[in-house]
């Protein structure tokens, strides 16, 4: 669907057909936001999956930073052809990726327990655990437990729903949805909990308005507020790595508050430097708009080392087998949904309230996530998968230490 999108949009002859092939790569960046971390935690060994789980977060905005360069070196072709291979150059990737899924990347261990296929589950078990296996055996076993005490509470989920409903089923999504368990209805409420926050932050009216902000700062030079839009990426794609290798040694707690309280003391100082901008004098510009720059900056380092990338791994590891897909899928579709509506309503907000005001309110969004992850998600580090719904069984959301 990569490829196809890519290769639609790039070919168009009219608007509709440039929609189209728009409307097809977007289904696609879904399928992509779902799939890739509920492969990655599923496959991958509790001791570094933190740390593969950070990859399609640095690997995506790696692929941004790469379109923009790709932009710059195309631009200087004729107007009727440079957007098509602007386009059309994202087509090449998904043949590599197309390759790796044929070649290299096997099924995931709980997929196939769940289907059936115990041998090849051990199989795939051995590779990922390097080649130990009496580790392997002992994951595969944890996997087989708790895909039968999962199926054991699905259908005592089902006959109750059935007996309620006249006989009536409706599978997966009445467990998550209509009848969820208190486990369940935790996971889902630090799922949307942390999709919410992340996007009400405000990280996608920096990204989409950053050179507006810079603007009523004072930054009037186009080369001046390209750099400094320039520095806010390269910052948060430098910043993105570091919970590559924290993840799994910090935990995920201390890196999501850390990030929390980042983002909202950067937020105050970018706030404050525009209501000072705002009601001085000219003299006052230059520190202003220094303050303003570094500030963004610090909001986008904070913001890559936890709400970032940590979201996305925890929400796929801690939901239970049976509803891990569509679970991600809602987590998804808030997280989306949420972008859209500041990226929409920024200009508006920031015409009513004042652009100071904006970034207050983003502020206080950013403290109420630091609130939101002390109070309420458990510490994941280490545990494997099948402990996960155990643990949001849990009255209180601090953990026990993880077991040996």
């Amino acid at each position: 669907m990569f490829l196809a999108g890519s290769a639609a949009t790039a070919a168009a002859s009219g608007y509709a057909a440039l929609m189209a092939g728009q409307l097809v790569a977007g289904v696609a960046c879904g399928f992509g936001l779902v799939v890739a971390p509920v492969y990655i935690a599923e496959i991958a060994p509790p001791s570094s999956r933190g740390f593969l789980a950070s990859i399609p977060e640095i690997a995506g905005n790696s692929g941004i930073l790469l379109s923009y360069i790709a932009d710059f070196a195309l631009a200087g072709l004729p107007m009727s052809l440079n957007w098509r291979l602007m386009i059309g150059i994202g087509a090449v990737p998904p043949l590599f990726l197309a390759a790796a899924a044929l070649l290299a990347m096997p099924e995931t261990p709980r997929w196939l327990v769940l289907h059936g296929h115990h041998d090849d589950a051990r199989q795939v078990l051995v590779r990922t655990t390097g080649g130990d296996a009496a580790l392997a055996e002992r994951r595969l076993q944890e996997i087989v437990s708790s895909v039968k005490e999962s199926a054991t509470k699905q259908q005592l989920s089902a006959a109750a729903a059935a007996a309620a409903a006249g006989g009536a089923s409706t599978g997966v999504w009445r467990d998550i949805l209509v009848r969820p368990t208190p486990a369940v209805r935790r996971v889902l409420f630090a799922i949307l909990g942390l999709q919410f926050f992340q996007q009400a932050s405000g990280v996608a009216a920096m990204v989409l308005y950053a050179p507006r902000v810079f603007n009523h700062v004072g930054v009037t030079s186009e080369r001046a507020v390209l750099g400094a839009t320039v520095l806010l990426g390269a910052t948060k794609t430098a910043s993105i790595v570091v919970p590559l290798f924290l993840a799994d040694r910090l935990g995920r707690r201390p890196m999501l508050l850390s990030s929390a309280g980042g983002m909202a003391v950067s937020l105050l100082v970018l706030g404050f430097s525009l209501r000072v901008s705002s009601s001085s004098g000219s003299g006052s510009e230059w520190w202003a708009a220094a303050t303003s720059v570094a500030a963004a900056a610090a909001f986008m380092a904070t913001f890559s080392l936890g709400f970032g990338p940590v979201i996305w791994m925890y929400g796929s590891e801690i939901l239970p087998l049976r509803l891990r897909a569509q679970g991600t899928g809602i987590g998804t579709a808030a997280n989306r949904v949420m972008s859209a509506a500041v990226g929409m309503s920024f200009i508006s907000l920031y015409e009513a309230a004042g652009m100071a005001g904006t970034f207050y309110l983003f502020a206080a969004c950013s403290a109420a996530a630091w609130v939101f992850v002390y109070a309420c998600l458990p510490e994941t580090k280490g545990r494997s998968l099948e402990e996960m719904e155990a643990l949001f069984d849990a009255a209180h959301p601090s953990s026990p230490p993880p077991a040996s």
